[in-house]
This record gives structure tokens, C-alpha cells and sequence, in this order.
């Protein structure tokens, strides 16, 4: 143990808003299922009660222990549209229970309320999506997902055009709510199976029956870091010193993650690298690529310096830690990120930057607030772009964006907490109807034959 190296981390902690994100507990609810969904419901209750009683507790005396911020405590199971195929009825019923769990156990979020039809839909999957409106608005603490398409399926075109009018439904349901229930719902392109981050967390069917994942932050600990570094040094010192930084932070990360698993009596899962901002000062993505020498985000070479950010924090990262996984790279979700939030009301960053920067960071169209009055068509045809960058580069894209109902250009949703607030920007609304009805598949690209 070096004195210097911990009087880093102390100051990494107490100045530059370094935490463990996120300790997500992953269950499998496969041996709940039954023809019975309240008998289904009962097992499922019992089974995260049993598991997940001293997570909450665990994170925080880790927390106390080391010094070592760990701000949420969330789990993930199974997606629950295969638990309906057995048992019918209303999907909403589990929605409840997982509800009811969460407020048990005091976490933050549960995520699963999903469904993956990147190739068809099999039974369970049309009603699970269909209640995914009534679900969210009843639920605090339960989040949605959909996969809508992969690189080796192509794009369910049908499921797009539905996930359109669902986030629609969502936000109008919850309009009251600062439209809450649409901030709570992702719909993704090859999902992972492993991610602990919300809304799209889920324990993926190739999972163990209990695991324990963990997601790390830190863009305020890589900005300190490059804003030391001279105005005249060359990318690659600035890629070196991100490289040397995310190590540290996994380092971090896999130290918490094994000791919740030894505490818990549950095999540690992964660690996911993933740089996520907080709306709080200096924890933002966006401040980093402005370090790189971007007087806003959104000028030209803004999508140069993330995909720079993401592959370092990626190579860093991987020497530090045995198991990677979820998303891991840098997020951009604008209502969470001061200076993403800053760079939207000032012009300088529009969907269509943001679409672009999605090509080369881990996720996609994430938290944006777009007018009230955008059709589901519009936001069905976001969700296929998005989907389309995904299916050809092999990653993980997705969208979460919040149509603000009643509000137009310039006004402000507040979401509060961890999702802070993001303004109504501007978004094309040129009609797009006729490709949206077609549905079908969009078949899956030549790089998916690699056998």
C-alpha cells in the first residue's frame, strides 16, 4: 500500500465524483414459471426476497467500510415475457411483484420487465409488451426492456413500429409524472445479457441462477486527469493517461465486486466499464471530450474523441479486471450529463450528432427529450436507425428517449435524482409512415455469416 496512491483514490472520491454506480444482483426466475401466475408471482417473491434480503445492506457496509461510494443497489431476472408464456393471464401482475420486491428490499431499481424479439415474437412477448404502459405507470422501481434486433437476426421491423406507440403510450400515461414511465423503458439492438445498468438490466438465460455485477463510473476522475495534461500534448499521451485512469477505476470496481460476492455467498458476475455521468458538477462525459480541446460537445471532432475515450477506457479496463462485460465503454444519456444538457439548450448538439456519437460509444439515443407532439412513427423510425448502427457494427445500441407531452422547443422535463433534467430539443418530423408500415424483418448483414 502506497501513501500516494491512497491519498489519489481519497481524493478521486471526495473531489472528482468517483463511485461504484451500480451493485446489481442477477437472478434467474426460470424455476418460478408455472400455469399459474399467482402461484408463479408467490415463487418469484419469495425466491428475490430470499437472495437479495442483505444486498441493500452489504453495499452500504462496503460503502463504510472502504470509503467507497457505492450509490445503487439494483437487481435483474429473467425476462419476465417467458414467465407469461407459461402462465398467461396479465403480465402486469408481475410488474406488481417485482414492485412489491423492490420496496422490501430498498433498492433502487429492478429491471427484466422484458421481452426479446429480435426474430419473431413467441408466446408471452405481444401481451408483455403490450402492458409495459400500465406496468410502468403503476411501478416506481421497475424498469422495461425490448430487443428488437442483432447482428446475427437482422431487425424485427414489426416490433420497431410497436416499441414506437409503447414509449408513446408510456409517456402519455405518465404525462402527470413528468413522463416517467417512457425514462424507465430501453429498446435495444444485441442486448446484453450482463448489464447492470438501468433501464435495460436483465438476467439473460444463459446466466447461473444468482450473480453478482457491478458498474463503475468515474468521467469526473478521466477529466481531472486530462485537464492536467498540456494543451499541446498529443492524442495518443491523452489516450495513454484515460487508459492508465480506467484501470484504476475497474481496479475498483472488481475489489467491491468480489467482496460483495464473498459477502453474499453469490458468484461475481462482471464488471462493466462503462463511464457514467451523473447530473452532478464535473461527472460528465461530455466535459471530457471538451478537455480533448472541443470548446462545446457537439462541434466537429466530437465523435473522434469519444470513439478515442471509449477503446481507452475499454484497453484500460481489461488489464484490471478478470470478467468484463454489460456495456462497457462511455455513456451519453443528455438528461443525466451537465454538459450534455448544456451543449443541447445552447444548439450545439442535435439528434442527429448524437446519432452519430452512438456509432462509436457503448449505447445509443439515451434520456433525450424530444417534443410532446412527436408521433410513435417518428420515434419508431429513431429505434430503427439506432437499431441499423447496431446490426452493422456488431455493438450494443439502443433508445430511451422521453416524448415531453405538453411541452415544446426549449422546455425542461425534471426527472430528479440520477436521471436530472433535459430540455426539448429539436427533432426532423419530415413523415415517415410508409416505412414504418411495411414491417417484416430487415435482414441480417453479411458480417453475421462468420461460422
Amino acid at each position: 500500500m502506497q501513501t500516494d496512491k491512497i491519498l489519489e483514490t481519497i481524493k478521486m472520491i471526495d473531489e472528482e465524483c468517483l463511485d461504484i454506480r451500480t451493485i446489481t444482483m442477477g437472478i434467474s426466475l426460470l424455476d418460478c414459471a408455472d400455469a399459474d401466475i399467482h402461484v408463479s408471482c408467490a415463487k418469484i417473491e419469495e425466491k428475490i426476497c430470499r437472495l437479495a434480503k442483505d444486498l441493500v445492506k452489504t453495499g452500504d457496509d462496503i460503502s463504510r467500510e472502504y470509503g467507497i461510494p457505492v450509490v445503487n443497489k439494483r437487481i435483474s431476472v429473467t425476462p419476465i415475457s417467458m414467465l407469461v408464456a407459461a402462465s398467461g393471464g396479465d403480465p402486469v401482475e408481475y410488474a406488481l411483484t417485482l414492485e412489491r420486491c423492490a420496496q422490501k428490499l430498498g433498492v433502487n431499481f429492478i429491471g427484466g420487465y422484458s421481452a426479446l424479439v429480435q426474430k419473431g415474437f413467441a408466446s408471452g412477448d405481444r401481451e408483455l409488451i403490450d402492458s409495459i404502459p400500465r406496468a410502468l405507470a403503476a411501478t416506481d422501481h421497475v424498469c422495461a426492456s425490448v430487443n428488437i434486433g442483432s447482428t446475427k437476426a437482422g431487425i424485427n421491423m414489426d416490433a420497431v413500429k410497436r416499441m414506437g406507440q409503447v414509449v408513446r403510450e408510456c409517456a402519455e400515461l405518465t404525462a402527470d409524472q413528468n413522463c416517467m414511465a417512457a425514462a424507465k423503458l430501453v429498446v435495444f439492438c444485441n442486448a446484453p445479457e450482463d448489464n447492470p445498468f438501468m433501464a435495460g438490466a436483465f438476467h439473460g438465460v444463459g446466466e447461473g441462477d444468482c450473480v453478482i455485477n457491478v458498474g463503475v463510473s468515474g468521467p469526473g476522475v478521466v477529466r481531472a486527469t486530462l485537464a492536467k495534461a498540456p494543451k499541446t500534448a498529443p492524442m495518443d499521451e491523452l489516450a495513454d493517461l484515460i487508459k492508465r485512469t480506467a484501470f484504476k477505476i475497474t481496479r475498483m470496481g472488481q475489489m467491491v465486486g468480489r467482496e460483495a460476492s464473498r459477502r453474499l455467498g453469490v458468484p461475481f458476475g462482471i464488471v462493466d466499464l462503462s463511464l457514467a455521468p451523473t447530473p452532478a458538477v464535473g461527472d460528465s462525459v461530455a466535459y471530457i471530450l471538451e478537455e480533448m480541446g472541443l470548446q462545446t460537445c457537439g462541434a466537429y471532432g466530437t465523435t473522434a474523441c469519444l470513439a478515442m475515450l471509449n477503446d481507452a477506457v475499454k484497453k484500460g479496463g481489461v488489464m484490471a479486471t478478470s470478467h468484463v462485460g454489460g456495456l462497457s465503454g462511455a455513456f451519453i444519456p443528455v438528461s443525466e450529463d451537465a454538459g450534455m444538457i448544456h451543449a443541447a439548450q445552447s444548439g450545439c448538439l442535435c439528434l442527429e450528432k448524437l446519432e452519430a456519437m452512438t456509432a462509436v460509444c457503448s449505447v445509443g439515443l439515451d434520456m433525450i427529450v424530444v417534443p410532446g407532439d412527436t408521433n410513435a412513427d417518428i420515434i419508431s423510425g429513431m429505434i430503427a436507425d439506432e437499431a441499423a448502427i447496431g446490426m452493422v457494427n456488431t455493438k450494443t445500441t439502443a433508445v430511451r428517449v422521453i416524448p415531453a407531452i405538453g411541452r415544446k422547443v426549449g422546455e425542461v422535463l425534471d426527472f430528479g435524482g440520477l436521471l436530472g433534467s433535459g430540455p426539448v430539443i429539436p427533432i426532423n418530423q419530415e413523415n415517415n409512415a410508409i416505412f414504418v408500415n411495411r414491417g417484416g424483418r430487415i435482414p441480417a448483414p453479411l458480417q453475421a455469416l462468420k461460422n
